[in-house]
């Protein structure tokens, strides 16, 4: 590892921002193709990450770093293999408010500014400008991603695809025994399983990962690559902060768990030439949306407090979405609100007010969540825990801080003025997100209505 006094010296900074190699460092880009917005496009990177190595850590954790930002790759067709620091900001603090967040995902290690301009045209719309540039350094275990089987079955090359397969299993999955056709099964098997999990805990934090194209799937299930990603502020599953997507809004919030698993099918039909016949993998998929299935009924039982899953439960808690969508309720502050609830007497509490957007809509849905409330408190007093065991349990599940676009961007404005202070505290908040922080109760409230169509704090581009 590195201590803080190795982060201080001159050489850390010019290792990861992309301009020094420290001693056994074996720098690569690997090659992968991908299916963007249901397309096959083709080879797509590395365009700009370039893995500098890998460590061991004391605990025995293998760990790969990757800098993203610091130059063209062989792979980076007519990009520059540039980052922005803007793009950089995002990735570093979502990396690690999603691992606080207990999302499985990759981590960010370092923030470099390079003191280069960049030239990015944020929106697509022929307005380029000059940004600072940035580096990120990422680590994971592994950065394969579904994009790297597609390549080679694309080319026709089987006996590559075999060697990745193998070599994949053999390093990232070694637990898996057996061999040929039956690992491999395996071994699909628990990709479509790991997927399925981060999937859901998406769906539970109310994180819109923006651009789930095939190449941005990790074969070890981990959010990566934070680009126009957001969270559900008033609940909406149309809602995509993508302006790339927002025409068919194909990455929208409520259909990420079937847009992975058309991913997995594309993977599925890539590693399709190792095997006989298609059960095996049909199987893996079907695995995916049961597993789904399990966790997200998991999820929603521990959100609204209950020890147990009951089929009635399905009903209560679509008939919670219905109304959170209608009444334009912010998902965060509304769970969290839950944790108040007094079922002998279960009115809306003063939290519960300050997550609606709109008075009116809150006036004209008055009614309905006063009947929700009741069978909610109902329900309640049918679980078996007491009612401190079950607000302990929502306050496990129910985060009380999340990274919203607003607060990236306030973040961002500070850092690109030269002031970095705004970037250490909004870490330090999305640390302990489940935690209420006294003092910071501004990181906690919903999107002001500055925010709801300000550039960066409502939807964006993939520009990076």
């Amino acid at each position: 590892g590195f201590s803080e006094a190795d982060v201080a010296q001159p050489w850390f900074a010019e290792v990861f921002g992309g301009n020094r190699l420290l001693e056994g460092m074996q720098p690569w880009a690997s090659n992968y193709g991908g299916h963007q917005f249901g397309n096959w496009a083709g080879q797509l990177g590395d365009g700009r990450a370039i893995s500098l190595g890998e460590t061991v850590s004391a605990a025995g954790e293998r760990w790969e770093l990757q800098l993203k930002g610091a130059g063209p790759t062989p792979y980076s067709r007519t990009a520059d293999g540039r980052a922005v620091l803007r793009s950089s900001i995002r990735e570093f603090l979502c990396s690690e408010a999603m691992h606080h967040l207990g999302v499985p995902t990759t981590r960010a290690l370092s923030l470099v500014g390079t003191g280069e301009s960049v030239l990015r045209d944020m929106f697509y719309d022929g307005h380029g400008a000059y940004e600072p540039g940035a580096v990120v350094c990422r680590v994971a275990p592994s950065f394969i991603r579904f994009g790297h089987f597609e390549l080679p079955f694309a080319r026709g090359d089987h006996a590559l695809l075999r060697q990745l397969v193998e070599f994949t299993i053999r390093r990232d999955f070694p637990h898996l025994q057996g061999e040929g056709e039956a690992l491999y099964a395996q071994w699909f098997g628990e990709v479509c399983e790991r997927t399925a999990h981060t999937v859901a805990h998406w769906m539970r934090v109310g994180f819109v990962h923006g651009v789930m194209n095939t190449d941005n799937l990790s074969i070890l299930g981990l959010t990566i690559d934070y680009g126009p990603y957001g969270w559900i502020d008033n609940y909406n599953p149309e809602w995509t902060p993508n302006t790339t997507d927002a025409g068919r809004r194909r990455y929208r919030f409520g259909q990420q768990m079937q847009v992975a698993w058309w991913n997995l099918s594309r993977l599925a039909s890539s590693i399709s030439p190792l095997f006989a016949s298609v059960e095996p993998l049909q199987a893996g998929l079907d695995w995916y949306a049961s597993t789904y299935a399990t966790a997200e009924r998991r999820h929603v039982a521990d959100k609204l407090g209950l020890a147990e899953s009951r089929t009635e439960d399905d009903v209560l808690h679509a008939q919670l979405r219905g109304l959170m969508a209608q009444a334009q309720i912010d998902m965060t502050l509304f769970y969290r609100a839950l944790l108040d609830v007094d079922p002998a007497n279960p009115a809306p509490t003063a939290a519960m007010e300050d997550a609606f957007y709109d008075a009116d809509l809150r006036r004209q849905h008055d009614a309905a969540l006063r009947d929700w409330l009741a069978r909610y408190a109902q329900r309640l007093a049918q679980d078996a825990q007491t009612r401190e065991q079950q607000r302990e349990r929502m306050r496990r599940v129910n985060p009380r801080y999340v990274l919203r676009n607003y607060l990236a961007q306030e973040a961002i404005d500070q850092a690109t003025a030269g002031d970095l202070s705004g970037v250490h505290t909004l870490l330090e908040v999305m640390r302990r997100p489940y935690d209420d922080q006294p003092g910071r109760e501004h990181y906690a409230q919903k999107r002001p209505d500055w925010a709801r169509e300000k550039a960066g704090c409502s939807m964006l581009s993939c520009s990076s």
